[in-house]
C-alpha cells in the first residue's frame, strides 16, 4: 500500500483529527489541479496519516475556528494578488533575511530579528534539542510508530515534514536505522519550509553532532526539498549541498531542491504567512511532487 505520513511544524494545533482534515483538504485540492484521478485515488484509500506531536510539546490545542475560515479563503481563491510576490521581495524582507543569516552564525544577533515568529521558531527548536523532560524522545517515538508499521507491511511511504516537523522526521529516520536496524522505512522524504539547512540545526541533528564521524539516515530512497520565497524558517533553501555526503556515500539516490519562484499565499488575520503548511500543500510544485510520487510508487 501507499502511505503519506505528515509531520507538522511548530505551534499548538487544532485537535488531531480536525487538523488532519484541513491539511488533507489542501493536499487533495492541490493534487486535483495536477491530476484529478490521482487526487480521487488518494482520497479513496484513506492513506494520509498525521503525526500529532504538538499537543504533547505545547500541552495545548487551538480551536479549529481559528484555522478553517483562512483555509476556506485560500482554497476559494482562483488568482493570487501580485502584492504577495512584492512582499517577499521587499527591502524589509531582505533586511530580516540578512539578520537571520547572521544570527544563524552569531546567535547573539537573534534578539535583533524583527520577526517574532522567527524568534519563536528558534526558541522552540532549542527546546526540542535540549530534550527537556525527555520531550524530544517522546515526540520521535510518535513519529516512528507509523514508520515501523509501514516497514512491517512493506508499504511505500511518502514522509512529509513541514518546518520543525522536518527535523523530527530526520532524527526519527536516523534513530530507526542506527538504533533499531530499520533499513528501509521511507521511499521519499519531502521537506517543506524546512530549517534543516541552518548551521544551528545541523549542529544538533542526530548523527551530525559528532563531526569526526558524521552519520546520516540511509533508510530512504530520495529527498525532495521545497521552499517558498520569503520563508525565513527555510533560511538555507538548498539541502543538496549540505547533505551531499548522503548521495556520495550512496545512502540515497538523490536530493533535489525545488526553490525557484515558489510562493505561499496563505494569509490570516495577521496578514500574509509564507511559511504556513496549508499554503505549501496547495502549491503546484508540492502537488506535482505528491502526484508524481503516487503515480510511481
Amino acid at each position: 500500500m501507499k502511505k503519506i505520513i505528515y509531520v507538522p511544524g511548530k505551534n499548538p494545533k487544532p485537535p488531531a483529527e480536525q487538523h488532519r482534515q484541513q491539511l488533507f483538504r489542501c493536499l487533495l485540492q492541490g493534487v486535483q489541479g495536477i491530476d484529478p484521478d490521482i487526487a480521487d485515488d488518494i482520497a479513496a484509500t484513506d492513506s494520509f496519516t498525521l503525526v500529532a506531536w504538538n499537543r504533547y510539546f505545547y500541552n495545548a490545542v487551538i480551536g479549529i475556528e481559528q484555522i478553517t475560515p483562512w483555509v476556506d479563503l485560500l482554497l476559494d481563491q482562483q488568482t493570487f494578488p501580485e502584492s504577495d510576490i512584492a512582499a517577499v521581495r521587499s527591502m524589509k524582507y531582505r533586511l530580516a533575511r540578512l539578520l537571520y543569516q547572521l544570527g544563524d552564525h552569531l546567535h547573539w544577533l537573534i534578539p535583533l530579528i524583527p520577526d517574532k515568529r522567527i524568534k519563536a521558531s528558534i526558541q522552540d527548536t532549542g527546546r526540542y534539542f535540549s530534550n527537556h523532560n525527555d520531550i524530544a524522545c517522546k515526540i520521535r517515538d510518535l513519529q516512528k510508530q507509523p514508520l515501523r508499521e509501514a516497514a512491517e507491511n512493506n508499504d511505500r511511504v511518502l514522509l512529509i515534514g513541514h518546518s520543525m516537523g522536518s527535523i523530527i522526521a530526520y532524527d526519527s529516520l536516523w534513530e530507526l536505522q542506527h538504533l533499531e536496524n530499520c533499513a528501509d522505512c521511507v521511499d521519499t522524504l519531502l521537506t517543506i519550509g524546512s530549517p534543516l539547512g541552518m548551521h544551528y540545526v545541523q549542529k544538533y541533528l542526530s548523527g551530525l553532532n559528532n563531526k569526526q564521524a558524521p552519520s546520516y539516515p540511509g533508510n530512504l530512497r530520495q529527498w525532495i526539498n521545497v521552499s517558498a520565497r520569503g520563508d525565513l524558517v527555510a533560511l538555507d533553501r538548498s539541502m543538496a549541498d549540505d547533505y551531499r555526503a548522503m548521495v556520495d556515500s550512496q545512502q540515497l539516490e538523490s536530493i533535489t531542491d525545488r526553490r525557484g519562484d515558489i510562493f505561499n499565499h496563505y494569509r490570516d488575520s495577521k496578514g500574509l504567512n509564507v511559511h504556513k503548511s496549508y499554503g505549501y500543500l496547495i502549491n503546484p510544485v508540492v502537488s506535482q511532487t505528491i502526484a508524481d510520487w503516487w503515480r510511481q510508487a
